[in-house]
C-alpha cells in the first residue's frame, strides 16, 4: 500500500484531498496532517511517504523551501496551487506535477495515476536532477534550465544548448549543441508553449527552433531557415513575417 502525505495550510483541503484519492479505490493510505513546513517537514520524517501533496505557499515559507530542507527525497511530489503562473512554469520546466485550487477530482486523478505510473518505472522517478532544476528555475534571474524525461534518463538542459525541437506524432526530438539528441514522448505543442518568451519560435508545423542558432534564411525549396550546426528547417508562408520581424528586432 502506498502512502500519500498531503501538506497544505488549509485543513478543508487536505481532508478534501483525502476524501477524493479514497474515492478511487487504490490501494493508497492518505496522510492529510501537514500544515506548513515545520509540520510537514516533521511529518516526511515519521510517515515517510511515497508521494507528497505539496501546497506552495504557506505561513511559514514555500513548498520549495520545505523539499530543500529534505535531505533525501525519496519520493513523488505533486504540488498544489492557485493560479501562480510563474512557479508554475518553473515546475513545468522541472518536468515535475502539479493540480490547481480549487481541487478538481479528474485533475487530481490524473495527477495521481502519472505519479503511481513513475513510482512503477524506478530508473525514470522524480530525483535529484529535477529538484535541482527546481531550485534553480524558481529564481527570477536564474536561466532556465529544462527537464527532460525518457525512458532511460533524465536530462537537464540549458535552453541555450538547445538548437532546434521536431515533431514525431506525440514524441519531440531536441537537438542540442556538440550534435546531442534526446527524444521525449511529449508533443512540440507542450514545449512550444513553455518556451514562448525565451526566443523560440515555431516555424513550422513540426519545427520549433532557437531563434539563436539561426544563421540564415534560403529562399529555394520553397524557403528555408539554416541553423548553425547546418540544418534546414522549412518556414511556414504563415510564419514568414513574425519569424523576419523576430529576427530584425534581435
Amino acid at each position: 500500500m502506498k502512502k500519500v502525505l498531503i501538506i497544505d495550510d488549509e485543513q478543508r483541503t487536505r481532508e478534501l484531498i483525502a476524501k477524493m484519492i479514497e474515492s478511487f479505490d487504490l490501494d493508497i493510505q492518505t496522510f492529510p496532517v501537514g500544515e506548513n513546513v515545520q509540520s510537514g517537514l516533521a511529518a516526511i520524517k515519521e510517515i515517510k511517504p511515497d508521494l507528497v501533496f505539496l501546497d506552495i505557499q504557506m505561513p511559514d515559507g514555500t513548498g520549495f523551501d520545505l523539499l530543500k530542507a529534505v535531505p533525501e527525497k525519496n519520493f513523488e511530489v505533486i504540488f498544489i496551487t492557485a493560479h501562480e503562473e510563474f512557479a508554475i512554469k518553473a515546475i513545468k520546466f522541472s518536468a515535475l506535477d502539479y493540480i490547481l485550487k480549487p481541487v478538481d477530482p479528474e485533475e487530481l486523478k490524473g495527477a495521481l495515476e502519472r505519479a503511481l505510473e513513475s513510482m512503477k518505472e524506478s530508473d525514470t522517478k522524480q530525483g535529484p536532477p529535477q529538484f535541482e532544476a527546481l531550485q534553480n528555475n524558481i529564481q527570477p534571474n536564474q536561466k532556465r534550465r529544462l527537464v527532460l524525461k525518457t525512458q532511460e534518463s533524465v536530462h537537464v538542459v540549458d535552453l541555450d544548448h538547445i538548437i532546434r525541437c521536431e515533431a514525431d506524432r506525440n514524441y519531440t526530438s531536441f537537438f542540442l549543441t556538440e550534435g546531442k539528441k534526446i527524444l521525449v514522448s511529449r508533443t512540440l505543442k507542450d514545449y512550444e508553449t513553455l518556451l514562448s518568451g525565451h526566443n523560440f519560435l515555431r516555424v513550422q508545423q513540426s519545427h520549433l527552433i532557437n531563434l539563436n542558432f539561426v544563421d540564415r534564411y534560403d529562399k529555394g525549396n520553397g524557403g528555408a531557415v539554416v541553423m548553425k550546426d547546418g540544418s534546414e528547417v522549412p518556414l511556414s508562408p504563415a510564419k514568414r513575417d513574425i519569424f523576419f520581424q523576430i529576427l530584425e528586432s534581435l
